[in-house]
């Protein structure tokens, strides 16, 4: 498992190639849900600043290849749902999968409906599991496309844009640690809501 606070020095030896097939593997194959996705793009943004060293190559390009690979992620996850269909929620939990993760995000889209596939983004776990889901249930494939390539315009360019200029600020330059801490807080908030208020409901 990657470690959270590592992200720095993994984009720093692998540059393009690893953020994109970091941003894939979490966006379309279900052995990505903990892979750190948000930390991730945050980080990638800062390293493309002079702030961060210009690590990785220009922001134009950091954006370029997380948003083509969250959303060609997010299209394999929909036609890898859609081929094996229900029998995916049959499937026994192991050290990689989890159904209660595919109830989770099959709960999420139920409440949601289609803008779930823009949501779902800026939320971990339910990110990897609502495109497969969404091709589960059938979900109208131009629909799907139209709010998958805005989720992944939006989480692929806001979350660099973000490390990038955020990064410029001394203070957060110097704390980039305490920075992935609070973006790792930030992104899981929504979980930790849904989890609290789930067992409430079950309480009450």
């Amino acid at each position: 498992m990657l470690a959270l606070l590592d992200v720095e020095s993994i984009l720093a030896s692998g540059g393009l190639l690893v953020l994109g097939a970091i941003v894939f593997a979490e966006s379309g194959l279900l052995v990505g849900f903990f892979l750190p996705g948000d930390s991730l793009l945050f980080i990638a943004g800062f390293l493309a600043s002079d702030a961060g060293g210009s690590v990785l190559p220009p922001l134009p390009w950091v954006i370029l290849v997380s948003a083509a690979m969250a959303i060609i992620g997010d299209q394999v996850g929909y036609l890898f749902g859609r081929k094996v269909g229900p029998a995916l929620f049959a499937r026994p939990k192991s050290r990689l999968f989890d159904p209660a993760h595919v109830d989770r995000a099959h709960h999420f889209l139920e409440r949601h409906g289609s803008k779930t596939i823009v949501l779902a983004r800026f939320v971990p776990v339910v990110r990897t599991f609502a495109p497969v889901v969404a091709g589960v249930g059938a979900m109208d494939y131009r629909t799907f496309v139209r709010f998958n390539v805005v989720g992944g315009l939006l989480w692929g360019a806001g979350l660099p844009l973000l490390g990038y200029f955020l990064g410029q600020i001394d203070f957060v330059k110097h704390n980039i640690e305490a920075a992935i801490i609070v973006i790792v807080i930030v992104s899981v908030l929504p979980m930790v809501l849904e989890f609290v208020k789930h067992r409430r409901g079950r309480a009450n």
